[in-house]
């Protein structure tokens, strides 16, 4: 084993404790979904009792938990890539003192429930990892970072039409002007007609009789 662990039985023992991580932040990302679902029932009666600022709120905290969904299974796959890694690395006795340094590291920063740091920490393992070719792909920035407090008006807007769309809800007084455009296109529909008509009885009257 390389210089970094005293035994073998500790290294197995930091790889099991970050599979089981691995297993919690999917289960974090399994309780996202429930809240979300749980916010978006709130759209819905929110928009039934007419509250239409009380639905945003809830469409914003619903599209906060899809993100953290997100966040919570690429953080997930991205340490399960890490211990993969380490494992092959183990296999092959080259984990080196830095190395052993790191995986110390990040299980600090698991048992503190730091997020940020546990990302931070994953890039200093795949830099280590580049230099083997086997670096994990980085697939997101620290998690407190990607769940910014604001989201786009226009995916609120969205969630609240879906919501009411599912559920029959009148849509009007959520997005007033919605229907305009439909409405336009309708009024020019019977326009493009009478023009064909009357181009039509012009042609049959160049023909004669």
């Amino acid at each position: 084993m390389g210089a970094g662990y005293s035994s073998e039985k500790e290294l197995l023992d930091q790889i099991f404790n970050l599979k089981f991580t691995s297993k919690q932040l999917a289960r974090s990302a399994n309780k996202c979904v429930k809240d979300e679902r749980s916010e978006k029932l709130k759209v819905k009666k929110a928009i039934e009792k007419g509250n239409i600022e009380g639905a945003k709120i809830y469409a914003q905290n619903a599209i906060r938990k899809r993100t953290e969904q997100l966040n919570y299974l690429k953080l997930a796959s991205r340490l399960d890539a890490v211990v993969s890694k380490l494992e092959t690395q183990s296999k092959m006795n080259v984990v080196n003192k830095n190395m052993a340094g790191i995986v110390k590291s990040l299980d600090r920063a698991l048992k503190a429930n730091n997020l940020e740091d546990v990302s931070l920490t994953m890039d200093k393992f795949e830099q280590q990892f580049e230099s083997l070719d086997v670096q994990s792909e980085c697939v997101q920035e620290a998690m407190g970072n990607q769940q910014a407090m604001s989201t786009p008006e226009d995916q609120v807007n969205d969630l609240m039409m879906q919501v009411a769309d599912e559920h029959g809800l009148e849509t009007a007084m959520i997005m007033p002007n919605a229907g305009v455009g439909n409405q336009t296109q309708q009024v020019a529909a019977p326009s493009q007609t009478q023009q064909e008509d009357d181009l039509s009885s012009r042609l049959a009257q160049l023909r004669g009789p």
